[in-house]
């Protein structure tokens, strides 16, 4: 019940990514539905548990003492719930939340004039936050650590820094690549947690009450069968949802089950395990062309009639997630698992053991 990120879509997001309907970024249509889909407190957050009890127990001690509660990072993959537990936080510490993302700091006086308007216990939701620029990024370190930012007036010589205290606030960051961080920024965040991709039973619990808050009507089986195709993303799971629910409304009587479900994502080119057009395009290319690989990355997007970037970046990391296919020094490689999916035998490996199969085994 995590649908993430109200935030229109960063240009951190894969190539793509919005016009895909497994695609974990969201667009304007995600934006509306997902504000009233979200829940409102930690004991309505499916899944994440371990992140949600240890992020209970902070948030708890800070009201105990009356106090701030430590600044928080969050990390993982876009649609897993980063905005939505940024909410929560400020929900469950009675305040309010101010939210805005790298991309928009492109300097430090954008930052000093958020930070210098925060009220005491205001919740600031940074997204994206690795892609602030390098000045802001400085300001942030004494901010967060000392409550105080230093605002340069005037120029060259004659310039001076004027200090400005800061009320005590929460900072939330969000982020999709944690690597990125430089140290001394991460290191001043009192909570960091790492957001999992979920699994089909929690998805199912997510598409139950997602259904019931659009009036949807649908059986378990149903849920177990858009459940499996979401990528193990709650924002998936919703929008495949939402499509089932049309061709229910439109083919059927508006009951999904088993069956519906599998002919509406049918109809949408996602199949069994949550590959779509372009996914299965790779594959094929991979399989079909170049006999299950090595292949190279520019030669691989050109048979699939993609940019480079697309491939790399939209189709591979779900399908190496999956087992489905390989990165090595020679190339991309499916694996055994590819041609299985597929519904295609693989090549026999030459006489005398030659052959890139026995990369996986005989």
């Amino acid at each position: 019940m995590n649908w993430d990120d109200t935030a229109p879509p960063t240009e951190d997001a894969a190539p793509g990514g919005p016009d895909r309907l497994v695609g974990a970024a969201a667009d304007g249509e995600d934006t509306a539905v997902e504000a009233a889909l979200r829940p409102k407190d930690l004991a309505e957050f499916v899944g994440q548990e371990r992140v949600r009890e240890q992020l209970d127990l902070v948030l708890r001690a800070a009201r105990a003492r009356g106090a701030t509660a430590d600044h928080v990072l969050l990390s993982g993959a876009p649609g897993l719930g980063k905005t939505t537990l940024s909410m929560i936080i400020a929900a469950e510490m009675g305040a309010p939340i101010r939210i805005t993302s790298g991309p928009a700091i492109q300097h430090a006086g954008d930052l000093a004039a958020i930070l210098s308007s925060l009220q005491e216990g205001e919740v600031l939701f940074l997204d994206e936050i690795h892609r602030m620029s390098r000045p802001a990024e400085e300001m942030l370190y004494m901010a967060m650590e000392d409550f105080r930012v230093d605002v340069i007036v005037g120029k060259g010589p004659g310039a001076t820094a004027i200090p400005l205290e800061l009320p005590p606030f929460t900072l939330v960051g969000a982020t999709t690549r944690a690597g990125l961080l430089p140290p001394p920024l991460r290191d001043r965040f009192g909570f960091t947690a790492h957001m999992e991709f979920y699994a089909p039973a929690e998805l199912q619990r997510v598409i139950h009450r997602s259904a019931g808050l659009l009036d949807v009507e649908i059986e378990a089986d149903g849920a177990a069968e858009i459940a499996g195709r979401s990528r193990g993303t709650p924002r998936i799971a919703n929008r495949l949802l939402r499509r089932v629910r049309d061709y229910a409304q439109v083919k059927a009587d508006g009951l999904i089950t088993r069956e519906i479900a599998s002919q509406a994502l049918g109809v949408y080119e996602v199949d069994a395990r949550g590959l779509d057009r372009l996914d299965r395009a790779v594959l094929t290319a991979l399989l079909k062309l170049f006999g299950g690989g090595p292949v190279g990355l520019s030669t691989l997007a050109v048979a699939v009639g993609e940019e480079r970037e697309t491939v790399e970046e939209v189709a591979e990391p779900f399908l190496v997630r999956e087992g489905l296919l390989a990165r090595t020094p020679r190339g991309r490689i499916a694996t055994p698992a590819a041609w299985t999916h597929m519904g295609l035998v693989p090549p026999q490996p030459p006489a005398g053991g030659g052959g890139q199969q026995g990369l996986f085994g005989p």
